[in-house]
């Protein structure tokens, strides 16, 4: 079992991670202006509001932006195997470890928790809800979330299939503040396209000297 001892929503960011934050928001902050983002969104877990206010007051975005905290964007949530290892569960729960083998990860479903395809069923939800509030060629958001959270918008901004994601999600993990970004690319379909720019950007860090971490958040190892 991983030692956490309250809930996996109110696990502060590290010494790293504020270090982490602070360098992607002096990047964001080094841009031209009308480029860094006018649109923060947040998941409501502590670890990422910090990391948004974070890059906030170092000047990473424009001065009248303010984090919204949406709860669509929380991490997804691992019921009653949560905190738990793959050799916990096994040991805990071997029939759910023996489902998931069976099912698989993008649809199995601990009790109490949520498959991948439920984190996305609730994405597609705050994606309308960009695009019906924050759409426009002057609107930049800029999302702080999860690792999950950002593999599923993978999925569905990108169309992929259940092979394809996963197969990113196997080639390693999502490094703490990697920057994966997108842009309209108008000679994509009728109207333009959402295209990926970047993934798992880590050159900000890189540049400011701070800590380039891969470990996921706690409970990600019952994944």
């Amino acid at each position: 079992m991983i030692d956490i001892a309250g809930r996996d929503v109110d696990v502060p960011l590290s010494a790293s991670g504020e270090r982490q934050a602070e360098a992607l928001g002096r990047w964001f902050a080094a841009m031209p202006e009308g480029a860094r983002p006018n649109i923060v969104l947040s998941s409501p877990y502590l670890r990422a509001r910090h990391t948004a206010a974070l890059i906030e007051a170092e000047g990473g975005v424009e001065p009248a932006a303010r984090t919204r905290v949406d709860e669509r964007l929380r991490e997804k949530e691992f019921g009653i195997v949560d905190r738990l290892t793959r050799v916990g569960i096994e040991q805990k729960y071997p029939e759910q470890a023996e489902m998931r083998a069976r099912i698989g990860k993008f649809y199995y479903r601990p009790p109490g928790g949520e498959s991948w395809c439920d984190v996305i069923l609730r994405l597609r939800s705050a994606l309308d809800t960009i695009s019906l509030h924050h759409s426009g060629p002057e609107k930049r958001v800029l999302i702080v979330a999860h690792q999950v959270i950002v593999l599923c918008l993978r999925y569905l901004l990108e169309g992929m299939t259940e092979a394809q994601i996963l197969a990113i999600d196997a080639a390693g993990d999502v490094a703490n503040c990697g920057v994966t970004a997108y842009s309209i690319n108008p000679e994509i379909g009728r109207d333009g396209e959402l295209q990926l720019r970047t993934y798992n950007f880590v050159a900000p860090l890189e540049e400011a000297g701070a800590p380039v971490t891969t470990r996921p958040d706690p409970p990600v190892a019952a994944r």
